[in-house]
């Protein structure tokens, strides 16, 4: 594997310098009122809006026909048959995110969840004005998504949940959150080392196809929490579902839903920049240089 290149050389006294095979792009200011005034700010936003709104309807409409399927009522023909299963609601929420993350990443980043828009905000990748930005439309896009759903498959959207995250029987609240926290933090500790540019740099010899592990990451995290609370890593997924299904227990639980999948988040964003990065030492580092 390619090392950083360091190379002494002694030149009016003696300078020494490093070379690194790599470069990380400068952290994200705070606040840049600049970026309003940018088209891209506000066409990115509305990539996110649509990729949400994709992801929702997809996946959503998966979980819906799994229960139909299942329904010894409505499943006449072949009452052993399971229809897709919990795997292929995995597959449908790993895969459409591999999708979506391929076809928005050049255009804004491909986060299709607020909590991986936190993480990276954490990390210095986004400005708040960008991260607030995207988890509007985020939400607005689950929202819109669950709605196509209903209106097309209203009976069904109303008799089998709506998609809607809710605790599992058997589970307290504790274990909920904790399976959301930790889920999560796989989610958006795979998409910082995906698109981390060291790894990108020194592993360039293995083709890496940054939306393939983060699909794998949903897909993994989906077959482990789904007994427990449907699953949701993505408070937007869990919001627009519970808007337009609208009911107690949906919002009951909604709670878990955000706090669960920030904490996660800001973990994650926390332990690849300022330890395995360390992103912490390297300014420290800087400061004294600079003293």
């Amino acid at each position: 594997m390619t090392k950083d290149i360091e190379t002494t050389a002694e030149q009016g006294g003696g300078a020494e310098f490093s070379a690194k095979d790599y470069h990380d792009p400068p952290p994200a200011p705070l606040i840049d009122m600049e970026e309003l005034t940018k088209w891209s700010l506000y066409r990115a936003a509305i990539a996110e809006f649509i990729a949400t709104l994709l992801f929702l309807y997809v996946t959503v409409l998966t979980v819906i026909g799994y229960k139909v399927q299942t329904d010894p009522v409505k499943n006449t023909n072949d009452p052993d048959c399971g229809g897709v299963g919990i795997l292929g609601i995995a597959w449908a929420f790993g895969g459409m995110i591999f999708i979506l993350v391929y076809c928005t990443a050049g255009i804004s980043g491909g986060h299709i969840n607020p909590a991986v828009t936190f993480g990276l905000f954490v990390g210095r990748k986004v400005s708040l004005i960008r991260a607030l930005l995207y988890m509007v439309a985020q939400c607005l896009g689950a929202i819109c998504g669950c709605g196509l759903v209903k209106a097309f498959q209203k009976t069904y959207y109303n008799s089998y949940g709506g998609g809607a995250n809710e605790l599992q029987d058997g589970f307290n609240k504790g274990t909920g959150l904790g399976a959301e926290i930790i889920g999560t933090f796989v989610l958006v500790y795979t998409v910082f080392s995906a698109t981390d540019p060291k790894r990108s740099a020194r592993d360039s010899h293995v083709p890496v196809l940054a939306p393939l592990p983060i699909g794998f990451a949903v897909f993994m995290v989906h077959l482990a929490t789904i007994p427990i609370t449907g699953t949701g890593i993505n408070p937007a997924r869990s919001f627009g579902a519970a808007v337009i299904y609208n009911q107690e227990k949906a919002w009951d639980d909604q709670w878990i839903f955000w706090v669960g999948p920030f904490i996660g988040a800001f973990v994650a964003a926390f332990y690849h920049q300022y330890i395995l990065r360390a992103a912490a030492i390297k300014a420290l580092g800087s400061f004294r240089s600079n003293a």
